[in-house]
C-alpha cells in the first residue's frame, strides 16, 4: 500500500469516528423511537470498529520507505 493510500485509509478512518460519534449522540439524545435508536447505535459502532482496525493496520504497517 502506498503512501497517499495510507493518508485516504487514515482520512476515511478519522470520518468514520467523527460520523459514529455523531450517530450515537443522535441516538442517545435526539431520538425517541426505540428502533431508529438501535439502528443508529448499530451503524456507528460499525463504523467505529472498522476504524479501529483501520487505524491498527496504519499503525503497526509502519511507513513505506519512500523518498
Amino acid at each position: 500500500m502506498s503512501s497517499l493510500d495510507k493518508m485516504w485509509l487514515s482520512f476515511y478512518a478519522m470520518g468514520f469516528m467523527a460520523i459514529s460519534m455523531g450517530l450515537i449522540y443522535t441516538s442517545r439524545y435526539k431520538l425517541k423511537n426505540r428502533v431508529l435508536k438501535i439502528l443508529f447505535a448499530i451503524i456507528a459502532y460499525v463504523l467505529l470498529i472498522t476504524s479501529f482496525f483501520a487505524m491498527v493496520y496504519l499503525v503497526f504497517n509502519g511507513p513505506t520507505g519512500g523518498a
